[in-house]
């Protein structure tokens, strides 16, 4: 059996703190040796009492020999030059989405870890929900037919109240009303499902909160191959994540029953064509710790990651795109970036 891999989570806020905890049950394949945050007195006692080293420096991380890989749970507007930093220094890399924020950057950073031969992992979780993985799995077999159209939604609460200065609330770090915090996720499903998007309209508002990026906003994408995404995020009501696929054959919609910070199962509704409509409900899974043990795994070369290049660079040229039609209000096309084919 190989040894665990050693990382640096970088950024010990919300989600590296769950990161951490969701840790303790994959010793075999991933250990945490060392955490990266500023805000040292937050962090020092769990830190302590989890035997994992804490610095406020990332080049602590980058230096030390024990160290791995990085997991960046940092600001998206830091993710560039820290993936960078990274590969200089010979670390494969896990970072939390989206990758980038602009379309540019997001190739650069694939680029750099392709042409260093170290593994780039992206915290698009969804894809390792049990009944996400069945879906995907359904569609590539061709049992779903043509996928035509795609209905999503991700939508909590969990940032109203929070304090204007974290970086999760600036309209800098996270345009769009909640695309950058979940919507992003179904962009990830939907480019899985139906490659490289073509053009987008999106609208944002704000309706109910303070949120200066505004808290409901919503995104109509077409696809180039053809299939349409409805995609849409609200920061201000109560947790609901659905994500349904029309194919000519049949369609799946499922439903969580709890943000993945908690996960508690999820209810799957499907038809097939000449069959009734069925529902099954799955149990808890821990998507999170799943996505990072595949990292680990990719790392010491037992399997492939299954977040293609391709899908990293198009995925947030979508996103990209969307910010656009957020400010203009009107249709606009997804570039692509001359490195968008690095790594493919």
């Amino acid at each position: 059996m190989s040894a665990p891999v050693k990382i640096a989570l970088v950024g010990m806020g919300w989600w590296g703190q769950k990161m951490l905890a969701v840790l303790s049950s994959a010793p075999d394949d991933i250990k945490v040796v060392r955490a990266v945050e500023p805000n040292l007195d937050a962090v020092r006692d769990l830190c302590a009492e989890k035997g994992v080293t804490l610095s406020a420096d990332y080049a602590d991380a980058l230096n030390d020999p024990e160290v791995e890989a990085v997991v960046l749970a940092t600001p998206h507007s830091l993710h560039t030059d820290q993936i960078a930093k990274a590969v200089a220094a010979g670390k494969h890399v896990f970072c939390e989405k989206p990758l980038a924020l602009t379309a540019e950057e997001a190739a650069r950073s694939v680029a750099l870890c392709a042409d260093a031969g170290l593994v780039l992992g992206m915290g698009h979780e969804r894809r390792w929900e049990p009944p996400i993985a069945e879906m995907l799995a359904k569609a590539d077999a061709g049992e779903l037919g043509r996928i035509q159209q795609i209905e999503a939604n991700f939508s909590h609460d969990k940032f109203v109240g929070m304090d204007p200065s974290n970086w999760r609330v600036q309209a800098s770090e996270a345009p769009a009303g909640g695309m950058t915090a979940t919507g992003i996720h179904l962009l990830d499903l939907s480019v899985r499902l139906l490659g490289r998007a073509e053009s987008v309209l999106c609208i944002c508002e704000q309706l109910s909160s303070e949120l200066p990026q505004g808290d409901t906003v919503a995104a109509y994408v077409k696809f180039a191959g053809g299939g349409t995404s409805y995609v849409s995020a609200s920061l201000s009501n109560p947790f609901m994540s659905r994500f349904t696929v029309y194919g000519s054959k049949g369609w799946i919609d499922i439903r969580d029953k709890a943000h993945v910070e908690a996960p508690d199962g999820w209810i799957v509704t499907s038809a097939m064509a000449g069959g009734p409509i069925e529902t099954v409900e799955i149990g808890k899974a821990e998507p999170v710790k799943d996505n990072l043990v595949s990292f680990a795994r990719a790392v010491r070369g037992q399997e492939t990651y299954p977040v293609t290049a391709d899908h990293l660079v198009d995925n947030i040229a979508l996103l990209e795109a969307v910010f656009a039609s957020s400010r203009s209000g009107q249709i606009e096309r997804v570039a692509q970036p001359a490195a968008a084919k690095v790594g493919a």
